[in-house]
């Protein structure tokens, strides 16, 4: 794993955050990408590299730092803009007109990937399993719930579990009103609402490549969480470590898993992959139920690559090095080509 080339201009490319005016807990998830850009701008110089910083606030303002920077490739670490996720694929969308060399995944898989509803449409099209939904643009009646109980509600076009905490658990129809107008006047999107799968629950990393390799997989230990705690990676669980429920579900990597299951697992981890037109890295994420269904909740694109993270976990125990993986990311981009951009 390395780049053909040495000493090149590697801008890295990262969404401002700016912290918000009241204590919501969700721009932490945000902020994580300092711990990226500092991971990936010490493993470059390592790799002798000379990397550069942007971040993004303004995309006018962007495109004349990328023009000025002349780089010869963007890593790009930009999760959102203005704090808008659904607009991380318009910003690779520019990297790609302004016909600079970048890394991670292209428009159209963060696209697809960010709106939960359309990839859950495509892998039903596929044939690839993923929890009956259904979608809210309105506050319901109780009687409107026409799913299985429990379900579990969420954002339908955020990621990092943004807006999953133990209380988006639906176990009576009437708690389905007060659930979903909570999540339609915070993150004003509709609301996906699926059946919640009891099992157990992977993430699966799949590292892109000729072909795609997966990588070892990981798996939450729910075995913590008190008895009635719902077995779910809520938003508390990911995001907080002083959080209860940070320290109740640490994940397993390599997960202790028995080989066929596993073998089905890497199955459909690629398979999502290529559905979705995934690209140089990304993370899907399984429940397995009780009989052994396999249920797909979601693909990540350019997950959290922070050393602390699930890929970079993922990435160890397969025996490659944070600085091979940078590596392997900056020869993909590369190979792809890029227009004169000077």
């Amino acid at each position: 794993m390395r780049t053909s080339r040495q000493g090149l201009r590697v801008l890295v490319a990262y969404d401002k955050v700016v912290p918000p005016v009241d204590d919501d807990p969700d721009w932490v998830s945000e902020a994580a990408v300092r711990h990226e850009v500092e991971a990936v701008s010490q493993a470059l110089l390592h790799l002798g590299h000379h990397p550069s910083h942007l971040a993004v606030d303004d995309i006018g303002r962007a495109i004349e730092d990328v023009r000025r920077a002349k780089p010869d490739v963007i890593f790009n670490l930009c999760e959102a803009y203005k704090g808008k996720a659904q607009h991380e694929m318009a910003v690779a969308g520019v990297w790609e007109l302004l016909g600079v060399p970048y890394t991670g995944n292209p428009p159209l898989a963060l696209g697809m990937a960010q709106n939960k509803v359309v990839a859950k449409q495509l892998f039903a099209a596929a044939g690839i399993r993923t929890p009956a939904y259904h979608v809210y643009t309105a506050v319901p009646r109780s009687t409107d719930l026409c799913l299985r109980l429990p379900a579990i509600a969420k954002p339908s076009q955020e990621d990092a579990s943004l807006g999953i905490t133990p209380q988006s658990v639906v176990k009576e129809a009437t708690q389905l009103p007060e659930v979903v107008e909570a999540l339609l006047t915070k993150y004003r999107q509709p609301v996906l609402v699926e059946e919640y799968v009891d099992g157990r629950e992977f993430n699966v990393s799949v590292l892109d490549g000729e072909p795609p390799q997966v990588l070892p997989l990981s798996e939450i230990d729910f075995s913590a969480l008190e008895a009635n705690a719902p077995r779910i990676t809520s938003y508390e669980a990911k995001w907080l470590p002083d959080h209860p429920l940070y320290q109740s579900t640490p994940a397993i990597c390599p997960a202790r898993v028995e080989a066929a299951l596993r073998r089905r697992l890497e199955r459909t981890a690629l398979r999502v992959f290529h559905l979705l037109h995934g690209r140089d890295y990304g993370r899907v994420d399984m429940r397995v139920d009780a009989k052994g269904a396999i249920f797909v909740l979601e693909f990540n694109p350019n997950p959290d690559i922070s050393l602390e993270a699930g890929y970079a976990r993922a990435l160890k125990a397969a025996g490659i090095t944070f600085e091979e993986f940078v590596d392997h990311l900056l020869a993909h981009a590369l190979s792809r080509g890029h227009n004169d951009h000077n």
